[in-house]
């Protein structure tokens, strides 16, 4: 990709990049042929950046109905490679990628590293899912490009991960919040920290709490951990990653646009307001996507960085939209009891919410641990301030329990802390 020095050379390749894509996908894909048909849209309709809005949203059903090749663009004998997504429930998501599709995931993987300060001198633990799933395969390609050593341990196996922090000493780790939090509790168990190296955790996969954050960092003596996002549908890992200064999420906007859309109207939201992230790619050949709804959460972040860089940003992902619940008519996400959580002290990260129905009632359960050092002298006060907090910002009374530390159960992969039994 070509040096991009201001806005209006990223609005530039973006114009190119819509334009190219809209071509592309109507002369070679039967499923955007059809969905473009529908609804009046030629190629030559697109002719700015505001015509995005013209276009048809793609739906993750869609994928599914197209199994097991959704999307295709080209011809079969220029796919190289698949990946899968994990979905829980009916056929799985497949998303085709040409040479150059690999190639730019890539690139742009090496980008994150770049600004998460990774380089030849780094040795990076690669903790997550390799095969069908697109993590570790983009993490790897990504490390090697900026020419870090790569070690490929993968999920669990916390004993191998202890013993490779020591005895390789690399400098990044690569993970799930879940298992960054875990891993990092088995070296203070052990009284390892002392003999690590980690300097810098990058994370993604799942949403994670300030209080967590925090005690990530504490457990493996670490100075930066960045949170980097992605999805199947959009490569992989990778499409964006928060600077140093960690005041949000850049994401590369010369390999796709965002849109951040009410998820009910479809509409715009205003500036620093939550919405839907929606997705066009701008270069992908096999399965492009074409106003692609997420599900995630996340708002724009306005302005320009203090860091420097050109690429716009966005909050990190705050939750899913399909995650909402809905508790006596009050919507809440789990991120709300994330943030209420994660500035009440003297507990730890961890907590599960239960929800329940009795007597044509429903009820919220609240399970949080004690802190590791915690006094259970203060659980009343603690109860009390967390029942409190959640009345005041989120108009809900709930029950409250404190567990003590270790109590809850812990993930290698994603954290499971919404149990909704009603």
């Amino acid at each position: 990709m070509s040096e991009i020095k201001n806005a209006n050379d990223l609005a530039k390749i973006q114009l190119e990049g819509l334009r190219w894509t809209v071509r592309h996908v109507y002369e070679n894909s039967p499923f955007y042929k059809r969905q473009f048909d529908k609804a009046g849209i030629r190629p030559d309709h697109i002719r700015d950046l505001e015509d995005l809005s013209k276009l048809p949203f793609t739906e993750a059903h869609h994928l599914r109905e197209d199994y097991p090749f959704p999307l295709l663009s080209v011809p079969e004998e220029k796919v190289v490679r698949i990946h899968s997504s994990s979905g829980t429930t009916g056929k799985r998501k497949i998303l085709s990628y040409t040479k150059r599709d690999v190639e730019d995931w890539t690139n742009f993987f090496a980008r994150a590293y770049k600004m998460a300060g990774i380089g030849p001198k780094d040795r990076v633990q690669i903790a997550v899912g390799y095969g069908l799933w697109t993590a570790g395969a983009g993490f790897q390609a990504g490390c090697e490009k900026v020419g870090a050593m790569a070690i490929p341990v993968g999920p669990g196996n916390l004993e191998l991960q202890c013993q490779f922090l020591v005895d390789l000493k690399p400098t990044c780790i690569c993970c799930t919040s879940s298992m960054a939090l875990l891993l990092g509790e088995e070296i203070r168990r052990r009284g390892l920290r002392d003999r690590i190296a980690i300097k810098t955790v990058i994370q993604g996969s799942e949403r994670c709490s300030e209080s967590m954050r925090r005690a990530i960092l504490d457990h493996l003596g670490a100075e930066h951990l960045y949170d980097i996002t992605g999805l199947t549908e959009l490569y992989g890992p990778g499409p964006g990653i928060d600077c140093h200064l960690h005041q949000g999420i850049h994401y590369w906007a010369d390999y796709y646009i965002l849109e951040i859309l009410d998820p009910q109207t479809l509409e715009p939201v205003e500036d620093g307001q939550i919405g839907e992230m929606v997705v066009t790619t701008l270069r992908k050949e096999a399965s492009p996507l074409v106003r692609y709804r997420t599900r995630d959460l996340t708002r724009k972040i306005s302005g320009p960085c203090p860091c420097g860089s050109i690429f716009p940003r966005h909050d990190r992902i705050l939750g899913r939209s399909d995650d909402m619940i809905i508790f006596r008519g009050v919507n809440i996400y789990p991120g709300q009891i994330d943030e209420i959580l994660s500035d009440i002290e003297g507990i730890s990260s961890e907590y599960n919410v239960i929800l329940e129905r009795r007597n044509a009632k429903d009820h919220m359960k609240i399970k949080v641990e004690r802190d590791v050092t915690g006094d259970l002298s203060y659980d009343d006060e603690i109860q009390s301030a967390i029942q409190r907090q959640i009345k005041n910002q989120i108009m809900v009374s709930v029950d409250v329990h404190i567990v003590d530390y270790g109590a809850l159960p812990r993930s290698e992969r994603k954290s499971k802390r919404i149990f909704d039994n009603r």
